[in-house]
Parts: structure tokens; C-alpha cells; sequence
């Protein structure tokens, strides 16, 4: 299971990664993926959509489940990777590049004290996992 060490993580598998700009760039972890099987379809709101930490932005359909995508941060959705569109398996293949979801402009950079460095979200999903 890979788990990039410049991304934190929420307990519900999305991962967050400071991009240049200040804003973070979101996905679902590697575990999560591995976990949904084939992903068929992402929901994805729209740019201009305010999204709230731990809260609902979306969802990801696989061949076994659908399940809600949870925002890391809080702020505004900047952009969104219309490349799920015509290729959800992206989220699959490449979950911490091509099958990146949501780009958001954080409100508040405090809140990433909420998230999990890579060291307690491996255990937490080894936790899981068992």
C-alpha cells in the first residue's frame, strides 16, 4: 500500500497534499481504492462549491459499493478533474496523481492539525484492515 509522505490523510481515506499555490489538491488513498475494487463512476461538485472539513463533497461508485467522498480541508473548490468523467478508473490506476478529484483553496490552514500524518494513517489503516 503506498502512502506518499507530502500528503496528510483523513480517517475516511482521502488524502490532501499542498500543492505551490496554497491550495490543497484531494483524492482518495491507495487502501481506498484497493478497498472499492473498480471505480465506474465519481460524482465531483462543481468549481465555486464551498465544502466544509469532514463533510461531503461527492461520491466514488465501484463494482462492490458507492461511497462518500469527504472534503480534508474546508474552503472553495477551485477545480475539479473532469478526466474522471470518461476514465473513474484513473482513481485506480494512479490515485495520488491522474486520479486526483478536487483542487480546494483552504479557508482555514489550521484545520490540516485535524489530519493524520502518513506514520498514523498507515496505522490507522492497518488498524482497519484487521
Amino acid at each position: 500500500m503506498s502512502i506518499p509522505a507530502n500528503n496528510l490523510y483523513t480517517k475516511s481515506h482521502e488524502w490532501g497534499r499542498k500543492e505551490a499555490d496554497g491550495n490543497i489538491r484531494v483524492g482518495i488513498s491507495d487502501f481506498a481504492q484497493h478497498a472499492l475494487g473498480d471505480v465506474v463512476y465519481v460524482e465531483l461538485p462543481e468549481v465555486g462549491t464551498e465544502v466544509t472539513q469532514g463533510e461531503g463533497f461527492g461520491t466514488v461508485e465501484s463494482t462492490k459499493s458507492t461511497s462518500d467522498l469527504n472534503a480534508p480541508m474546508s474552503g472553495k473548490i477551485v477545480a475539479v478533474n473532469s478526466a474522471l468523467e470518461s476514465q473513474p478508473e484513473l482513481v485506480n490506476s494512479d490515485p495520488y496523481g491522474e486520479g486526483w478529484m478536487i483542487l480546494i483553496e483552504p479557508s482555514d490552514a489550521a484545520e490540516a492539525e485535524n489530519l493524520l500524518n502518513p506514520a498514523a494513517y498507515e496505522a490507522h489503516s492497518a488498524a482497519e484492515a484487521h
